[in-house]
């Protein structure tokens, strides 16, 4: 599979030895570890990777003594530690090593931000760089081609997402991969927050989630079907938005208060995921969601967007370019038979 370059990689190589440590947040399979290894290669013997999911990466970090931590680490000028949230005081080990060693660059990614940045966030107060990585965006998945290669597949992106592993795939391999995902690796954070023990209850609560995609969110339905109360779900929200398998979009208004208490749309950050939820990879032409699923790839798009913009130390061609895109393919859409007003 060949590497996409990701819009990431420029403003995270821009920001390298600044004397502070950077931060990519994103769900798991999303690209994360492709893309520090990407950037690994440029140091060759300077640079490490450590894999945080392993035992034997927890009991490196397990003393907070900045001279067994340096121990550890060699003397490598970059440091990758891979899923970060999973080593015991992270926070605290990670000002260690920007306080004590500065010149050491740190690039810590993790699937989960609800944990990660609850570790670090008054530990790092002004000595980190953050970054969101979310599946592959159009113009990150267009880069060297024309804009009827990404029309001519915008079908395939509304059926199985934009995960980087899944775009090559044919149709039979991305279903079975993408359920793998969806079983596999979900709720793996998920389940580790507590009070959220119980794999079926996510798995209905996101089923009922992605049938209402499109549709204001109704907290009746899902407290009725689900038999918990409104302050748990909005918990559960939470969550998922936090470990990035959802998005949250509020109403809008002039009226800050009246915008807080109005309800919120739900929005999936692939959806290849939100379609092996509800177990439907149909062609458009012959489903009823064609509309939801649009208006979810756009709203996608633009946060996608947002955070190329907010990374980008200059404006970038590839952000106008975007913003052209996505105006060209809602003037095709509303005119096409498929994605257009008989869709849903």
């Amino acid at each position: 599979m060949r590497y996409i370059k990701r819009s990431a990689e420029n403003a995270i190589k821009k920001r390298l030895f600044k004397g502070k440590i950077i931060i990519i947040y994103g769900a798991r399979q999303v690209g994360k570890t492709t893309l520090v290894k990407k950037i690994l290669e440029d140091f060759g013997g300077k640079g490490r990777y450590l894999n945080c999911d392993l035992n034997s990466t927890q009991r490196g970090f397990s003393e907070l003594e900045a001279e067994k931590i340096k121990s550890y680490l060699g003397n490598y000028k970059l440091i990758v530690l891979d899923e970060a949230q999973n080593i015991s005081n992270i926070g605290k080990v990670l000002k260690i090593i920007v306080d004590t060693y500065p010149k050491i660059q740190i690039v810590a990614t993790g699937s989960s931000s609800f944990e990660l940045a609850e570790k670090v966030s008054e530990p790092l107060t002004g000595r980190a760089f953050r970054f969101i990585l979310y599946p592959l965006s159009m113009s990150e998945v267009g880069e060297d081609k024309d804009l009827l290669f990404i029309e001519s597949r915008l079908e395939n992106f509304l059926r199985f997402g934009s995960y980087p592993e899944i775009i090559s795939l044919n149709e039979n391999a991305a279903v079975e991969r993408l359920n793998g995902i969806a079983s596999n690796y979900l709720y793996k954070d998920i389940l580790k927050i507590e009070g959220l023990k119980k794999t079926s209850l996510v798995e209905n609560f996101l089923q009922l989630l992605a049938l209402q995609l499109g549709q204001e969110v109704s907290y009746h339905e899902l407290t009725t079907n689900l038999g918990v109360n409104r302050v748990t779900i909005q918990k559960y929200i939470d969550v998922l938005r936090q470990s990035f398998v959802i998005s949250r979009l509020n109403a809008f208004s002039r009226n800050l208060r009246k915008e807080l208490t109005k309800t919120v749309k739900i929005y999936f950050c692939d959806l290849g995921i939100r379609n092996s939820l509800i177990e439907n990879f149909n062609r458009l032409e012959i489903r009823n969601d064609t509309g939801a699923l649009w208006e979810n790839f756009c709203v996608l798009e633009r946060k996608k967007l947002h955070e190329t913009k907010k990374n980008s130390l200059t404006p970038t061609f590839g952000v106008l370019t975007t913003k052209r895109r996505l105006i060209m393919w809602k003037k095709r859409a509303e005119k096409s038979p498929v994605l257009g007003l008989n869709g849903g």
